[in-house]
């Protein structure tokens, strides 16, 4: 976990961010952004807030199929409200937050999609996603770096391809995008254009999706951004300015409005004439 530096003073409740580490990583993955996040705090271009990260495994964040492993219940049920009982946490949504990398990107898509009742900010880095909505669709190139015998753990034997279709990203989104959008969560999005995993495929399917269904959000396709390496750091400070800019919207000056309202006027006239 990460705590502000005056929590143990502070009389309020902080805002939660979740951070959900990748496929081969473990809690101690919180390591790699607290020295952004705290470099952010000294410069107040971050409000301070309590950020946590679960150590889950190689397990997609997936409830299985069997049931023997429930990750997604685990986050949601148990950690989620033992975090916000036992730590000076707001029970808020909107002051909730879910992000992750890879396959935490992943997850974070997955049970943000699903629970726009419990948090309000989603920050998904390089989703480690298909650019599909069926089992059946995926080709070889969007899940070579995931051996059968992990889908089979999680999905069954064979795969149940319904069940991975109901936990689909894509699908979740397509099928819930009407309360999605109504939600009025806070969505950020990015991959870089050299992942090695290739994974700007289902990130920019992702955006493609949001984007024809109206559902606000910031996608950001990082110029020479690999899955890993240097340009990490930068990507996750840009993704935590995004949070701050969510949490904070800067007031737009008058003028500017004006100029907005005339010119969608201007366009609500010319399109009933054409009418």
């Amino acid at each position: 976990m990460i705590l502000p530096e005056n929590y143990d003073e502070s009389k309020i409740n902080f805002p939660l961010l979740l951070y959900l580490h990748g496929g081969h990583g473990d809690e101690k993955s919180i390591g790699l952004i607290e020295p952004i996040i705290r470099t952010l705090w000294k410069e107040n271009k971050l409000p301070k807030m309590v950020i946590a990260t679960p150590s889950c495994t190689r397990s997609l964040y997936m409830n299985y199929r069997d049931g023997s492993e429930n990750w997604e219940s685990f986050i949601i049920e148990e950690f989620l409200p033992f975090l916000q009982e036992n730590y000076k946490i707001t029970k808020d949504s909107n002051k909730t937050f879910i992000s992750g990398i890879s396959a935490g990107g992943l997850g974070t898509l997955r049970m943000g999609f699903k629970n726009v009742d419990k948090f309000g900010v989603i920050l998904s880095f390089e989703p480690a996603i298909e650019p599909v909505y069926e089992w059946d669709e995926i080709e070889v190139r969007d899940n070579f770096y995931r051996p059968k015998e992990l889908f089979e753990k999680i999905f069954g034997v064979p795969v149940d391809k319904e069940y991975w279709k109901k936990n689909n990203p894509a699908y979740i989104l397509r099928e819930n995008a009407e309360d999605i959008r109504n939600s009025g969560i806070k969505i950020y999005l990015e991959v870089g254009t050299r992942d090695f995993l290739g994974l700007y495929r289902g990130a920019e399917f992702i955006h493609r999706l949001l984007f024809d269904n109206r559902i606000d959000h910031e996608f950001r396709l990082v110029y020479d951004g690999d899955h890993i390496g240097v340009t990490l750091k930068e990507r996750f400070h840009n993704g935590l300015l995004a949070l701050n800019r969510f949490m904070n919207p800067p007031q737009e000056v008058p003028a500017v409005v004006e100029v907005r309202e005339n010119s969608l006027r201007a366009k609500n006239e010319a399109l009933r004439r054409e009418d």
